[in-house]
């Protein structure tokens, strides 16, 4: 993982990326799983701009990773899912 992406110390229950599979190391599904993507929605509420910058920066590394997997559906899973806000004019 780059710099940027990885994770500090894992507690139990963190469900933080375990690469190069860039799985999650507490459910074993594709990360991010539902669950973290449930805590860094809650984590970046009211930031969406800094969680975007931390998911290119897990995406970019992913990337290197799992050179075989279509760009399409990585950005999809890393980045795709986050909310867009109303755009303010």
């Amino acid at each position: 993982m780059t710099r940027g992406a990885e994770p500090s110390e894992q507690a139990s229950g963190e469900h933080a990326p375990v690469a190069p599979d860039w799985t999650c190391g507490s459910c074993g599904h594709d990360w991010p799983c539902d669950t973290k993507r449930d805590r860094l929605l809650h984590e970046y509420r009211a930031d969406r701009a800094s969680l975007s910058v931390y998911l290119g920066s897990c995406l970019a590394a992913a990337s290197h990773d799992l050179r075989a997997a279509p760009t399409a559906a990585l950005q999809d899973r890393f980045i795709g899912w986050v909310p867009r806000g109303p755009r303010i004019a």
